[in-house]
Order: structure tokens, then C-alpha cells, then sequence
């Protein structure tokens, strides 16, 4: 049995998807859908840059969904490689939009328009340099939580778990001064930390005006059951009513991205291959530091689909 999954923000990169939009003209109606959607040429910043345009929030977040939709629609229509009998779609943060998208919850359009929302709402929920994210590594989330409990005791400030991404991998967001306090407070345990180029303290309380300012346009898209099980970010537990759906993405915006727990849970289900579609390969990373014994691929190009379409025939 097999899991797809999205990839989310920091897989970008400028010309991501091109070759797929050179060869395939079903991927050229999707960027054209998206364009019309925004009402702007999003293909163009994705095709040929600029790459700060790129990186700006409510841009990479229609992106990389748009990006991994074409990814997908390639393997199940031009190599017939059915990806719909997968056990279960998952998705990274935005990741969970791709993975509606795919499942058939959601439009195409819909979703590149509240993805672009989404984005402008979260990098507005809090003034550039006033947030900071880092990874906190080596360590497992129980560590981290009883960490962050005591530097709560000797300090007051935003400083919470955005993401527990993977085996030794946990994403701490927060006010710019309250995490590079933490970081300091865990470096005198000799536990290693990486500040991350974030242009916003994603996945925190800080976000919850994002969240709000989502709620209604969320509320007021039209979601359908999805053919698929898709795993709420939220819960690390499928989730496969429309009306659900919608509530946790909105607690998505402020909440943790439990990707470790979602991951576990996929393969208690007796899944042992697990196919990342989209830019980068991130998660094809997490995947092999949380998991042993599974099997994990990265699809961003045609011979990953070729040496995908080959190994299943083995």
C-alpha cells in the first residue's frame, strides 16, 4: 500500500515544473486556471522569476500547490500510474490544499485563491522582523515540550512548537525576542538549533488573526467530501468530511503541523511506500528519519516518474 504526499513552504524554487509545462498540455491548462484565478501571471513567477517574487508568501503558497496538482495529473494521466488507489493523501502545511485539490474536496481555482489569501493573511498577521522560527534538532518532542515549559517559567513571550516535522526535527516558532531567548536557553544544554529564513512565525498563536481573516473565506468556499482519506495536519487523523475539513484548516493557520505523528499513523495503517509529488525533498527526508523499513520517493521530474513507474513494475 502506498501514501501520496504535498510538499509545503521552503520547496520552492524558480523554474520548478517547467520541463512537465514544456511537454505536457494538460499542465499548461492548470497554470492557466491558476493564473485566471488570481488574476495575475503566477506562471510566469514560477516558470522565470523573479525569485523574491516567488518567495513572497501569497505567491509560493499557490505555487507549490499548483506545482504539485501538475505533478500528480502527469502521473495518472500521461504515464497511467494511478495514484487514486492510494490508502491515504497527505499534505505539509499548504501541502493539506494540494492534497484536497488531488482528492477531488476542492478546486483547482478555489484553492489557488485562498492559498494567495492564506499567505497574505499570515505574512500581515505580524510586522516582518517581529517573528522568528528555528529547528530544534536531535531532540524528541516530549524533550522540546518540557524545554519550553521551563524557559516559560523564567520567561514570558510567544515560544511554541509550529511543527513536530520528524524524528529529531521539531520547528519552534515565536516573537523574535522570545525565541532566540529559547535558543540561547537550549544551547547552554547543548542541544543544537538552526534559525530558519522565514518571513513570518508560522504555525502560532501569533497567527491567529491570520486564521480569523481566513475563516470566512474558507467557510464561504464550496468544499465536497474527498474521494480519498485525507490527514488533517491538525489531528494526525484522517479526515474525509467537507464541513470538518474546512474548521481544521482554519486551526491549521495557529496550530502545530503534527507531520511526525501523521507519518506514524499512515504507516500503523500498513502503508510502506510513501510518494512525495512537488518541488524539493523535504519530506521524502522526514519520512526516512521517522521510519525505518519503508520505502520513499521524491517525484519533481519525469525520470523520477520514469524510475517510479519502474520500480512498482518490479
Amino acid at each position: 500500500m502506498r501514501a501520496v504526499l504535498f510538499p509545503g513552504q521552503g520547496s520552492q524554487y524558480v523554474g520548478m515544473a517547467s520541463e512537465f509545462y514544456q511537454k505536457y498540455d494538460s499542465v499548461k491548462k492548470i497554470f492557466k486556471k491558476v493564473d485566471e484565478a488570481l488574476g495575475y501571471q503566477l506562471s510566469k513567477i514560477i516558470l522565470e522569476g523573479d525569485e523574491n517574487k516567488l518567495k513572497l508568501t501569497q505567491n509560493t503558497q499557490p505555487a507549490i500547490m499548483t506545482v504539485g496538482v501538475s505533478i500528480f495529473n502527469v502521473l495518472n494521466q500521461e504515464f497511467n500510474f494511478n495514484l487514486n488507489n492510494s490508502k491515504f493523501f497527505a499534505g505539509h502545511s499548504l501541502g493539506e490544499y494540494t492534497a484536497l485539490v488531488c482528492a477531488g474536496s476542492l478546486s483547482i481555482e478555489n484553492a489557488a485563491y485562498l492559498l494567495n489569501e492564506r499567505g497574505k493573511a499570515m505574512q500581515e498577521a505580524v510586522p516582518l522582523g517581529k517573528g522568528a522560527m528555528i529547528a530544534v534538532l536531535g531532540i524528541n518532542i516530549n524533550e522540546v515540550r518540557e524545554l519550553i515549559l521551563k524557559f516559560r517559567n523564567i520567561r514570558a513571550g510567544i515560544c511554541e512548537i509550529a511543527n513536530d516535522n520528524a524524528k529529531g526535527q521539531v520547528i519552534i516558532s515565536g516573537d523574535s525576542e522570545s525565541v532566540k531567548k529559547f535558543q540561547l536557553f537550549i544551547k547552554e544544554k547543548k542541544i543544537k538549533s538552526i534559525p530558519l529564513k522565514v518571513s513570518a512565525p508560522f504555525h502560532c498563536s501569533l497567527m491567529k488573526s491570520a486564521a480569523e481573516s481566513m475563516r470566512e473565506k474558507i467557510n464561504n468556499t464550496n468544499f465536497i467530501d474527498p474521494k480519498f482519506n485525507i490527514i488533517s495536519n491538525v489531528k494526525a487523523l484522517p479526515e474525509t468530511e467537507a464541513k470538518n475539513i474546512k474548521n481544521l484548516l482554519i486551526d491549521q493557520i495557529f496550530k502545530t503541523v503534527k507531520w511526525r505523528e501523521s507519518i506514524i499513523y499512515i504507516s500503523n495503517k500498513g502503508v510502506s511506500n510513501f510518494i512525495e509529488i512537488g518541488p524539493g525533498k523535504v519530506l521524502n527526508g522526514m519520512v526516512k528519519r521517522t521510519l525505518t523499513n519503508v520505502k520513499s520517493f521524491s517525484i519533481n521530474s519525469i525520470a523520477d516518474i520514469k524510475n517510479l513507474v519502474n520500480e512498482f513494475k518490479k
